[in-house]
């Protein structure tokens, strides 16, 4: 609720990247980081002695961290999703997932405008460096105010941030 609130107020006052501090940890919220592990406990509530609601099994999986309480941190995912996991379950490395809203209809049809057209440097004038399919999870090396810097094993690409999930329209970051 506190959470709604100060988001409220950011957009309201103008600061839609307005940062507030995590009483735990003192780092940003809301925040992204992913999952560090094979299998990630999506939990109701902030403890062990809450029912499991979720399992995760995608190691690198982004999510957004919206709130904390001792050593639990409350996620979204990009689906909407949200509880508690164990803050040793997740990472501060930065992935992203290529416009999961496009996924459903890039698997019922081949509409080339549903795939994410990456570039060889941040510019839509530059050669493509490979078209990549919504859902897919890859590596954030940095980001600038309109491209991020992408890999995924030996690929490397630009991609508009619109076409991603795991970074806020306004984050300016070079890892």
């Amino acid at each position: 609720m506190l959470l709604t609130l100060l988001l409220a107020w950011a957009t309201l006052t103008g600061n839609a990247f307005a940062q507030f501090k995590g009483n735990a940890t003192g780092l940003q919220i809301p925040r992204f980081v992913s999952l560090k592990s094979k299998r990630v406990n999506l939990r109701v509530g902030p403890g062990r002695k809450f029912s499991v609601q979720w399992l995760y099994l995608n190691p690198g999986l982004p999510v957004e961290v919206i709130q904390e309480y001792d050593q639990w941190r409350q996620i979204r995912d990009s689906e909407g999703t949200e509880g508690w996991v164990f803050h040793s379950l997740l990472s501060g490395k930065r992935t992203a997932i290529i416009a999961p809203w496009d996924k459903e209809l890039s698997t019922k049809s081949s509409n080339e405008d549903s795939f994410a057209r990456a570039y060889q440097n941040n510019s839509s004038n530059a050669s493509v460096a490979g078209i990549l399919q919504p859902g897919l999870v890859v590596s954030i090396e940095s980001c600038d105010e309109t491209w991020c810097k992408v890999t995924k094993g030996k690929f490397i690409g630009y991609l508009p941030k619109p076409k991603i999930w795991g970074v806020y329209p306004e984050e300016v970051f070079d890892n």
